[in-house]
């Protein structure tokens, strides 16, 4: 398995909230790179509502990572996409909720979305 070595040194800025501003991943076998995933259901549709959509969202990103024989836990890179300021609130507390204390490096970016029904699109990188 992968050694994850958390770097937040004391010469930046503390991270804001369930992440590491930088991972270092030594003697990996593999590598998972993960397509945004956006917050569709197997069947198509869309939830109602932000944090429903970011939950979605989460729960394909664990699927991928289930299919791949890995976990929240072999995350070590997230992108989110939110197409508005107002869901970073609601973002943090999914994303602590669905990586159970995982704090992989992130980044938050505002932007629009393919489809303008998905409030939110999420990458990722796992290794292990």
């Amino acid at each position: 398995m992968a050694q994850i070595v958390s770097h937040n040194p004391a010469s930046v800025h503390a991270p804001s909230s369930g992440y590491s501003m930088g991972l270092e991943i030594s003697q990996h076998r593999r590598l998972l790179f993960v397509s945004g995933q956006v917050p569709e259901k197997p069947d198509g549709s869309v939830p109602d509502g932000f944090e429903a959509q970011c939950e979605q969202a989460w729960r394909n990103i664990i699927e991928v990572l289930t299919a791949a024989g890995l976990g929240v836990e072999h995350l070590v890179k997230i992108n989110t996409f939110l197409t508005d300021r107002s869901q970073v609130v609601t973002n943090r507390a999914v994303r602590r909720k669905m990586l159970g204390g995982n704090e992989p490096a992130s980044t938050v970016m505002i932007a629009e979305t393919v489809d303008g029904k998905w409030l939110l699109e999420i990458e990722a990188i796992a290794a292990e």
